[in-house]
């Protein structure tokens, strides 16, 4: 069965992405993993925030995740986001030096973020 798109509530936004969880449990409130299948590319779909506070949100078709950027080496990075950590790969052109810590926004597209439910 097809994952389906849901509405995901959080602290710090709504979107809607895909939910790769029991069809079951559409509707509840589950503690979730963010997977994002695309690269984060500074200057095309990453750019510093204007703002220094968490959001998740949508514009058109793409999915806005604002949050604090921690580089991981090894061209990966996460977003922290309303305390969560999101795992991004990182593609050239790469974050510049001094990008570790920043604010950004990353615009994603919504079919490519998928939400997997996990227990505590």
């Amino acid at each position: 069965m097809p994952p389906e798109m849901v509405r995901v509530r959080s602290g710090v936004g709504t979107a809607l992405v895909l939910w790769r969880g029991d069809p079951g449990g559409v509707g509840r409130e589950h503690h979730v993993e963010w997977i994002v299948d695309e690269d984060m590319t500074w200057a095309s779909n990453t750019t510093p925030a204007a703002s220094a506070s968490s959001a998740v949100g949508e514009e058109g078709d793409r999915l806005v995740l604002r949050g604090r950027l921690s580089l991981a080496g090894d061209k990966a990075a996460f977003l922290e986001v309303g305390g969560s950590q999101v795992l991004f790969d990182l593609a050239d052109p790469l974050p510049p030096d001094g990008a570790d810590g920043t604010w950004v926004e990353v615009r994603v597209r919504r079919d490519s973020v998928s939400l997997w439910p996990y227990q505590v």
